[in-house]
């Protein structure tokens, strides 16, 4: 396993080890977006989507809601195409 400044490689983590990852940065984000230096939000946004790249390649199948899609978004306000 690679390490680097800013934790192990996406790869090289464990489907709950990533998954753990992928929590936490989806948790620190908006405090990181607030407050964090232009570094520390350059550094926050690469992570998060090396992260949820590795997740995607994962799980390329992956199941998805359909209230998630623009079909859903537009049936729960009501909108036409």
């Amino acid at each position: 396993m690679a390490d680097r400044e800013d934790g192990l490689s996406a790869r090289d983590l464990a489907d709950d080890l990533l998954l753990k990852e992928l929590e936490s940065v989806h948790r620190t984000r908006h405090e990181t977006l607030l407050h964090g230096s232009e570094d520390a939000l350059a550094t926050h946004t690469r992570r998060t989507k090396e992260l949820e790249d590795e997740y995607l390649r994962r799980h390329p199948e992956r199941s998805q809601a359909a209230s998630r899609t623009r079909s859903g978004a537009r049936a729960r306000t009501g909108e036409e195409n």
